[in-house]
């Protein structure tokens, strides 16, 4: 079935892959996970100090960009925590947008989820230059399906990773759902990360059409 947009136009072939997209060629590595001490870890010798983030432990891919074709929905763990780490974008890996107004951020619709939404969101998503923000919302798969708006973050903080909690059942390390966990969650010690998260502070709602200026 060919997606399409929501005024009914077939869906165009993407013109640019993203920074953070995981290609096809670029393989997993991740070692096996263990249990040691108050959390997990790769096993003896098989760690390195790269395998770790502000004390958390990561998967690792191989870096092979370009290589095969690309998988859009998936992001490769190391580009995507630079560009977040960097505040560079997503999509060309160049310094994103940054105004008075604060860093550019494409993120889900979600106004209502609290009185001042987006103030204090946690997000996954790096952010983005103006061009490549105008170009994701016109060609991305994710931003068709899903209604997004700009915002403007003056301020922003790294405050936990996506991945997946372990846990101990018996003497067997079971993985959990993927999900957001924050640094301060004694989660943290038992997370195996794939995206940096950030939360957006001092924000400003804009509307996309912004992006056409």
């Amino acid at each position: 079935m060919t997606m399409k947009k929501p005024d009914g136009r077939p869906l165009p072939r993407p013109t640019t892959i993203p920074y953070v997209a995981q290609w096809s060629g670029e393989r997993d590595l991740t070692p096996l996970v263990v249990a040691r001490g108050p959390g997990i870890a790769y096993r003896m010798g098989e760690e390195v100090p790269q395998d770790r983030y502000d004390g958390v432990l990561w998967a690792r891919r191989s870096f092979d960009q370009g290589k095969g074709t690309a998988r859009l929905a998936y992001t490769h763990p190391q580009r995507q925590r630079r560009a977040m780490a960097k505040l560079l974008c997503q999509v060309c890996a160049k310094p994103a947008s940054r105004t008075k107004d604060g860093v550019l951020w494409l993120v889900e619709d979600d106004r209502g989820a609290w009185p001042d939404w987006p103030e204090g969101l946690a997000t996954a998503h790096p952010p983005l230059c103006v061009p490549c923000a105008g170009t994701s919302l016109d060609e991305c798969h994710h931003w068709l399906r899903e209604k997004a708006v700009v915002v403007r973050s003056r301020a922003s903080q790294v405050s936990g990773v996506l991945g997946a909690p372990y846990q101990l059942q018996g003497s067997v390390l079971v993985p959990q759902k993927v999900r957001m966990v924050r640094y301060d969650d004694p989660a943290i010690a038992w997370t195996l990360a794939r995206q940096l998260v950030r939360t957006l502070y001092d924000c400003t709602l804009l509307d996309p059409a912004v992006l056409a200026a």
